[in-house]
């Protein structure tokens, strides 16, 4: 889920004509048909999604269909400002998402289309990952969408050439795990690539005679694939290497403040801070949560430094794996943990499963620890808790658990399978994604693992407060770098200083917030305002609070900005108090 948002502003095809005349303009609904137009044929996947087909192409990220996207998405804005009576979250979800069409225009942020973490390269990876062939049409139209990754891969680098001639582009740090990441994607045969696992098991359905001539197109457009790649590192190597930005802060660039506010105002969603509150706010949070690290030591009975107690869980073997599959093995035994507390928290829970499985090896070296891909129950498909296998001595079993509450339950397998099953609302409202809600619910559900025992020994509710203080580093890291102008190894400091993060995690993400300005902040700032909602909630309601009843109303409506939410959780503790609503349930 948390890919859809960067492959929204780099991956979308042109739209058709909106309706013009006024008639069809004076509604909200209205407004939602024209805006499912837009995003149906904006993204390949979206309309495939809507017709029940599989997709056969990637998206159109040309300059031309940029600008017709978003004169699209500035018309439906206007509209949907005229339109008087659009004061509920549909609305503001909508003006949210049209925005990030103009935005994307605006800055013409297709110049640097990958962020270290994530990017264009990656997407037909983790696409191959979630195909399911049923049908000799599945595997044609899968054969199809990898014969236009060249294309696709061409337009890309075009819109790069064009950062280069600007002076946008992305930081050699970033550029330098992305083009690792490409590397590994160029192999000597075409089985060995990800890309033909789909194909490698035709159902027995399909004559044995046509599945051969579908793995020998599949094998032929695999291989246009990975000479693909080849071009793309090529490129990469010789011409964009050169012309990286000497700064890791994209403020540096012309411009570049201007983008972060705007990056700042769509990943901490509604939150209305600045940078420089952000900033403030991240080193309160470093400097309590810090107390409670200390606290945890004592507890531990270790005599020594926070920084001898850092080394001892960095060294000590008793603390890591030693084997990839030790290390998913724990983090499902943690899982079916973690999912025998939900009873206690909610009273609504996803049907759609999840399991556990490694970060594909192709991508893992450059990539975060974990992560969560969802599911979709009506493919047939369940959401996966990823978690990274390489380099096992950066990987603490102390820090599992919270990654585990984070990433599956009650983190963000639980809020966004729940909000796919909201069938009283409209798609793009299951589907929309607001990075402070669910990040922030996630890191809230690291808290709620720990009032439920997960966390059992006193390492462990230190390495859950490593966490914590993580994000709140993200704070001070991200500002400082994109607003404060800070190199990477200032950005460094408070991870190094603070948290019991291996070194390769530290380098690992500093590389993501270089990459991918703003998204960093919404981790903290989304914990933040639902801790505040709930407090209010139990001073207000006094025994009247219901912990289930709370946590379900922060999930019954879905993704939310979060001004929105603190709407809707006034609503609720107004109606449980025996007082009226202000706004509709």
């Amino acid at each position: 889920m948390k890919y859809r948002l960067l492959a929204l502003a780099v991956a979308l095809s042109a739209a058709p004509a909106l309706a013009g005349p006024m008639e069809t303009q004076d509604s909200l609904s209205a407004i939602i048909a024209d805006y499912n137009a837009l995003t149906g044929n904006a993204d390949p996947e979206t309309a495939a999604k809507a017709d029940g087909s599989a997709p056969r192409s990637w998206g159109d990220v040309t300059p031309g269909a940029v600008q017709e996207r978003a004169g699209q998405a500035s018309e439906l804005r206007e509209r949907l400002y005229a339109l008087k009576t659009a004061n509920g979250d549909d609305a503001a979800i909508l003006q949210r998402l049209l925005t990030v069409y103009v935005n994307a225009a605006e800055l013409d942020s297709a110049r640097i289309p990958f962020t270290g973490d994530w990017g264009f390269h990656a997407e037909p990876i983790f696409a191959a990952l979630q195909v399911r062939i049923e049908t000799a049409a599945d595997a044609e139209a899968w054969i199809e969408r990898v014969n236009d990754l060249p294309r696709y891969f061409a337009d890309h680098t075009t819109n790069m050439q064009r950062g280069i001639e600007t002076g946008w582009t992305a930081h050699s740090d970033p550029l330098g795990t992305t083009m690792e990441q490409v590397r590994k994607q160029i192999v000597d045969a075409p089985e060995e690539s990800g890309l033909y696992a789909p194909l490698e098991t035709l159902p027995d359905t399909i004559p044995s005679a046509e599945a051969d001539k579908l793995r020998r197109d599949g094998r032929a457009a695999v291989a246009r694939a990975v000479d693909a790649y080849r071009v793309l590192l090529e490129f990469l190597e010789t011409d964009y290497a050169p012309a990286a930005r000497p700064e890791p802060g994209i403020g540096t660039l012309n411009g570049g403040i201007l983008a972060y506010a705007a990056a700042l105002d769509h990943h901490t969603a509604g939150a209305g801070y600045s940078a420089e509150q952000i900033h403030a706010l991240g080193e309160r949070e470093v400097a309590r949560i810090r107390a409670e690290m200390e606290a945890a030591i004592k507890e531990a009975g270790f005599v020594g430094t926070f920084d001898a107690f850092v080394q001892f869980l960095r060294t000590d073997p008793s603390f890591y794996a030693e084997t990839p599959q030790e290390l998913l093995a724990s983090a499902a035994e943690i899982s079916k943990r973690l999912d025998a507390i939900l009873p206690q928290y909610f009273n609504r829970l996803p049907r759609l499963p999840y399991g556990v499985s490694p970060v594909p090896a192709a991508i893992a070296p450059g990539y975060t620890t974990g992560r969560y891909a969802q599911g979709d129950a009506a493919a047939g498909r369940a959401g996966s808790f990823l978690v990274n296998t390489y380099d096992l001595s950066q990987r603490p079993l102390y820090q599992l658990p919270a990654l585990a509450a984070h990433e599956a339950v009650p983190g963000h397998h639980l809020q966004i399978a729940l909000a796919q099953e909201l069938e009283d609302r409209p798609h793009f409202r299951r589907d929309y994604y607001a990075t402070a809600f669910g990040e922030g619910w996630a890191l809230y559900a690291e808290r709620v693992a720990g009032e439920a025992g997960i966390y059992r020994t006193p390492y462990e509710r230190f390495g859950a407060l490593s966490y914590e203080m993580w994000r709140a580093c993200r704070l001070v890291a991200d500002t400082g770098l994109h607003y404060y102008g800070w190199s990477r190894d200032e950005a460094e400091a408070c991870f190094r200083e603070n948290t019991a993060l291996a070194p390769l995690n530290i380098r690992t993400e500093v590389t993501r917030y270089i990459g991918w300005p703003g998204q960093a902040t919404a981790y903290k700032i989304g914990e933040l305002k639902i801790l505040e909602l709930r407090d209010r909630a139990e001073a207000t309601l006094g025994e009247r609070f219901d912990i289930r009843a709370f946590h379900d109303v922060v999930l019954g409506a879905g993704s939310l900005p979060l001004d929105r939410l603190e709407i809707r959780i006034e609503a609720w503790i107004l109606r449980q108090a025996g007082g009226p609503s202000p706004v509709a349930p």
